[in-house]
């Protein structure tokens, strides 16, 4: 039985963020544990210091940016569904592996449970609220 439940970004809560318009191959870097990748078209997001990619169609759905405060701030207007990872493990996001440990937060762009990433509880907990 999973406790998974629907969460929405808190209002205050902004991302500065920058597409990857360049002719390049992939971009290869180790976060959260393991290798990421992003290609052109993704995007590098700077959430509060903590520096990632994100798959260009995703951050399109999922993210608007917020014009009366800056060019270049975006704020997620769609909700995600988490729930707190009872053991330790990793989790296959778009961009590669994601090891999180027990406690952490298990994070879905969708109902379903696809499109995964994983968050400690703090941050997770700071940057968002139910949605229910």
């Amino acid at each position: 039985m999973t406790e998974r439940r629907r969460y929405r970004r808190k209002p205050d809560q902004f991302v500065v963020a920058i597409q990857l318009r360049l002719k390049m191959d992939a971009l290869i870097y180790s976060k959260w544990g393991s290798e990421q990748r992003c290609k052109p078209g993704d995007w590098i997001v700077d959430n509060n210091g903590d520096i990632y990619t994100v798959d260009a169609d995703v951050f399109e759905r999922t993210y608007r940016e917020v014009h009366e405060v800056h060019r270049g701030v975006y704020q997620k207007i769609t909700p995600v569904w988490a729930e707190p990872a009872r053991t330790s493990g990793e989790v296959a996001s778009n961009s590669g592996l994601t090891q999180y440990h027990q406690g952490d937060y298990l994070v879905f762009n969708n109902e379903v449970g696809s499109d995964a990433y994983a968050m400690t509880a703090g941050k997770f907990e700071s940057s968002y609220e139910l949605d229910e």
